[in-house]
């Protein structure tokens, strides 16, 4: 395969520290790159400063996110060799985390836009970088099919090497904050305060943080011989760790074999993520071992015999997650989650399936084989990531049409229905089947679904694990005005009582009584032991008197149903109080 050739650099005061010979020395880059970041900190400030919005902004969210992904693609993967390849290729992924974040930000009621959409977007553009690197780098033209053939030690070292700077950038920027803010203390202790009140502001943070970033991007990259000693270094240190992995899953496996699977269930933890968790490691460290070709693989032999052994462990491990998930659907059904959950357990089979038949095929050279493999997978993986983050296959229209029909069938009774996930987790489908079933002629089912729409979060609302309290479902669902007695008998209440009862949510789950004082006033009585004296204010709304305010002096805290019928009165006491140059002190003593 042909390699792009730069001009050469002009005779250069000093030697080139590039790795590449076909990349030039570029002196400004660390500060071209530290001015991009810096600007880019200060746009998604003004897009993520919430000061002036109230209500959720997915526009807002998903421009935040076409600036921050599309300048971080950029800085990471730009070179003067091709420079407009990387900034098409950094604009695309920043329009479509974009999109993501958009789609994401709208779908659930309330929601955030960094849902799984959102993490499966990252991983398309992690996995996605490296290869549009390698490919910069040899293809004769812009044509990007053929992926699989690039060279597997290219793609495999600047996957290491985007890790390794991305890191080291981010603590960079850890460290540039500690120091400006010793320096502005410093300054702050002889009456200068202006760098102390620059970090009070976010926008400076911002900018900040992007100039750090982008700076020690820009130097690490002229310095990618340095760069590349120390991946080799946390490459090392990771081999290093490879046989005390592979022992150890050696001596698990073995357990199960006498043990079974049902102590993983019983241990309370999730098998699958635990599974999946030490799956990605065992690849990880394989890795490490077996290096960017056969001249890099370790030497040594106890590593070159974990290195097969922790390929062949992936299968096993991968089988217990996907079974776990299966198990865990058959119980429960669909849900968003479970559904990312069995397509990252099948993500991890293809890796195990490709180690084992490496091993098998390749016995000690088994990372020969191997490699090829890795890069099929990869370019695979990011276009099925990709696939999956994109608004195209609807996961909670999948999982309310399978909620729905265990309800109709039976197989899940209505008190231990997962309401909370219909309102909050399935997105409009979820919510445009709530709406149907708030119409339905079965009470208890018309009654749960308008409890779940009328909440303002999911945390109101109990899980499938616990069950659910009809009656208290039944009677949350009620109006505001439903809720509240009001006494004497005959009178009402102004609309901005309820209002601020609705606000305050002083009586969503409880029967409250309201007593009109002969001033106008009122008293709100909430149980199990609380109360609220109400004043009007000259707009028509009510406030809480603060000095009034207190919990009821109850010998047994109060229910609904004693509210519902108690005697509410209001009595003249008397009482004796210490009182200091005419003014109260401490609580009254008879």
């Amino acid at each position: 395969m042909t390699e792009a050739t730069a001009p050469a650099a002009a005779d250069s005061p000093r030697p080139s520290a590039r790795l590449d010979d076909n990349d030039p020395p570029w002196p400004l880059r660390p500060w071209i790159m530290a001015a991009i970041c810096a600007v880019a900190g200060l746009a998604i400030h003004l897009f993520v400063d919430r000061q002036y919005v109230a209500e959720p902004a997915p526009l807002l969210d998903a421009l935040a996110a076409f600036v921050a992904i599309g300048t971080t693609v950029f800085v990471l993967g730009v070179e003067l060799r091709r420079w407009h390849w990387a900034l098409g290729f950094a604009l695309l992924w920043g329009a479509v985390m974009g999109l993501i974040t958009w789609h994401s930000a709208g779908y659930n009621f309330g929601g955030s836009p960094i849902e799984w959409p959102f993490w499966s977007g990252i991983l398309a553009v992690l996995v996605a970088t490296p290869l549009f690197q390698t490919r910069r780098d040899v293809a004769p033209d812009w044509r990007f099919w053929k992926l699989w053939q690039m060279p597997y030690a290219r793609l495999h070292s600047h996957a290491w090497t985007d890790a390794v700077i991305g890191a080291a950038s981010l603590a960079f920027v850890g460290i540039t904050f500690l120091l400006t803010v010793l320096i502005g203390q410093m300054f702050k202790l002889i009456g200068i305060n202006l760098i102390f009140d620059l970090l009070n502001d976010e926008w400076f943070g911002w900018m900040l943080a992007g100039a750090a970033f982008g700076g020690a991007v820009g130097l690490l990259r002229e310095r990618d011989r340095l760069v590349s000693t120390l991946q080799r270094l946390v490459m090392i240190v990771l081999a290093v760790l490879a046989p005390v992995l592979a022992v150890a899953l050696v001596l698990f496996l073995l357990s199960l074999v006498g043990t079974g699977l049902q102590k993983l269930w019983d241990s309370g933890f999730s098998t699958a993520a635990v599974m999946m968790g030490v799956a990605a490691f065992a690849v990880l460290l394989a890795n490490a071992v077996i290096g960017n070709g056969a001249d890099d693989r370790a030497t040594n032999p106890v590593l070159r015999w974990a290195a097969p052994v922790l390929a062949v462990a992936v299968l096993p491990l991968a089988g217990i997650a996907f079974y776990s998930m299966h198990l865990r659907v058959i119980q429960y059904g669909w849900t968003p989650e479970r559904i990312w959950g069995v397509i990252a357990a099948m993500i991890a089979l293809a890796y195990g399936l490709a180690g084992v038949w490496a091993v098998a095929r390749g016995r000690r050279d088994f990372d020969d084989r191997l490699r090829p493999l890795q890069q099929k997978l990869a370019i695979g993986l990011a276009l099925l990531a990709l696939f999956l983050a994109l608004p195209i296959v609807d996961f909670g229209a999948i999982s309310t049409r399978d909620q729905l029909a265990r309800l109709k069938s039976g197989a899940v009774p209505v008190e231990k229905f997962d309401w909370a996930a219909m309102a909050f987790d399935f997105g409009p489908s979820g919510r445009r089947a709530l709406g149907d079933l708030a119409k339905s002629p079965d009470k208890a089912k018309a009654d749960l679904a308008k409890w779940a729409l009328q909440s303002e979060d999911r945390w109101k609302l109990v899980g499938h694990d616990q069950k659910i309290d009809v009656r208290k479902a039944e009677f949350e669902a009620k109006a505001i005005e439903e809720k509240v007695r009001v006494l004497p008998e005959g009178r009402t209440l102004p609309p901005g009582v309820y209002s601020m009862l609705r606000e305050r949510r002083y009586c969503d789950d409880v029967l409250c009584v309201a007593r009109w004082l002969d001033d106008g006033r009122l008293i709100v009585v909430r149980p199990p032991n609380a109360s609220m004296l109400l004043a009007p204010k000259e707009n028509g709304e009510w406030r809480e008197d603060a000095d009034a305010y207190g919990n009821l002096r109850h010998s047994d805290d109060l229910t609904n149903e004693e509210l519902k019928n108690a005697t509410v009165e209001v009595r003249e006491v008397k009482r004796r109080q210490l009182f200091v140059n005419g003014v109260r002190a401490g609580e009254d003593f008879e």
